[in-house]
């Protein structure tokens, strides 16, 4: 055993960098823990204000990274969607309001009331036209990620014409199982539920993988609630479904008809919400769905259209063109098995946001301990760590900011691939790590 343990210490020697005050003994604790002792490790630390690297540990090495790719599309919307979201595009001939949607996921979400673009939609005194555009590069789920997963509330096509959050809510009302998207009662769905289970109290709801139909099955937990993907389109030109959710919504008689995309349309954009009221939630809650539609809406303000692939292209050949590996990035959220990462590529993520953006704003979007995905971890360390998770089945990552009890300012990645223990048993072998680096540096 004593030799199997120097023989730990020695490759962690020769495969690790440091200098600084980090000690040996502060990684090597997190290192040798058995909670992630089979899996692989890559560890970056950076101090801004010396430009070194107080630590790595496989730093040059791709990892698999989760929800930490939804640093990179908080970087992209920071940087390219303004102030506010565009919501829409109108444009007005003669009695008709043509309009044109560009992603905006907040589009009659429950968590968001404030709702101009609908408003406008309700208010107009003539008739609707939804021009329909063909330049889209787009699926509605992205390379790589699960497809059994299609009836989990993380896993919303993505779509340029998002409403609801593109989600059903079924919630039991007085021993009643009733259908509605997000909180709101449209009668299109009425029908959609089919009751093959008789049990009022133990059941769950399931959806038909190519349609709209949801049925009833038991299952071993109290139901209270359940949201649930609708299938948005059978290809991105196809509005068919949104089109009627908005004509029901709206509750006046008004059709409303599809044109083709002319391009001597004069457009006035209609903006939403501040653009930080989605960032926040979207990486306090590490929503992917909204990750996905930063991307989609970031691509349409850069190129003009909507492609995550052709998008994701353009950032890595500018903005960060600078990144020390070049990393396999294919979509917004992370859900996706393809994407690879090395830490070194966070820490230059973070220092760019942090010389961007400054940390105020940074600080303002990413939780805090005991905030968010961070709810439950690093006890009193509350304004010492603003950071980002990522979990995926066997794989756990953390990237972001601390402040130490010495008052100094670190960038940090870390990421453990392939172990075999719990997710939360890998986040809080990283959490004793991060906080003894705050406690004692």
């Amino acid at each position: 055993m004593k030799h199997l343990l120097l023989f730990i210490t020695i490759a962690t020697l020769l495969s690790s960098k440091l200098s600084g005050q980090i000690t040996q003994q502060q990684i090597e604790v997190f290192l040798n823990d058995t909670a992630i002792r089979s899996g692989h490790v890559g560890i970056s630390i950076y101090e801004p204000a010396t430009n070194k690297y107080l630590y790595t540990h496989n730093a040059e090495k791709n990892f698999l990274p989760s929800s930490n790719v939804k640093l990179f599309s908080m970087y992209a919307g920071m940087k390219y969607l303004g102030d506010s979201l565009v919501g829409a595009k109108i444009s007005e001939r003669n009695d008709t309001v043509f309009f044109q949607p560009t992603g905006d996921p907040t589009f009659l979400h429950k968590d968001f009331s404030y709702q101009p673009f609908y408003d406008k939609l309700k208010n107009s005194k003539g008739k609707l036209g939804h021009v329909l555009t063909f330049k889209d590069r787009y699926s509605k789920y992205g390379s790589g990620w699960s497809w059994n997963d299609y009836e989990d509330d993380y896993m919303a096509e993505r779509s340029r014409f998002p409403i609801y959050g593109n989600v059903f809510t079924f919630y039991k009302e007085n021993n009643v199982i009733e259908c509605i998207p997000s909180i709101i009662r449209p009668p299109y769905f009425a029908d959609s539920l089919e009751k093959y289970f008789s049990n009022t109290k133990y059941f769950k709801i399931s959806r038909v993988q190519d349609f709209n139909k949801f049925f009833i099955t038991s299952n071993n937990e109290v139901f209270k609630f359940q949201q649930i993907p609708f299938k948005t389109h059978s290809d991105i030109y196809t509005w068919g479904l949104q089109i009627k959710l908005i004509t029901e919504k709206l509750e006046i008689s008004k059709n409303i008809i599809n044109e083709y995309f002319i391009d001597n349309f004069k457009w006035r954009k209609i903006y939403s919400q501040p653009t930080d009221s989605l960032l926040r939630p979207m990486m306090h809650n590490s929503d992917n769905f909204f990750a996905e539609q930063t991307l989609l809406m970031v691509s349409n303000e850069v190129l003009g259209y909507m492609s995550d692939e052709e998008i994701i292209d353009t950032l890595l050949k500018t903005d960060l063109k600078g990144l020390p590996q070049k990393p396999r990035w294919v979509d917004g959220s992370g859900l996706s098995r393809y994407n690879l990462f090395s830490p070194n590529d966070f820490i230059f993520l973070l220092q760019k946001m942090q010389a961007e953006f400054g940390m105020q704003r940074i600080k303002n979007i990413l939780p805090t301990a005991g905030q968010g995905t961070l709810r439950g971890y690093y006890e009193n360390a509350t304004g010492k760590i603003y950071a980002k998770t990522g979990s995926m089945s066997n794989n756990v990552s953390l990237s972001g900011y601390i402040t130490t009890k010495k008052n100094k300012a670190l960038l940090f990645s870390v990421h453990i691939n392939g172990f075999s223990g719990t997710g939360r048993a890998g986040r809080k072998a990283i959490e004793k790590m991060i906080l003894e680096i705050i406690e004692n540096n």
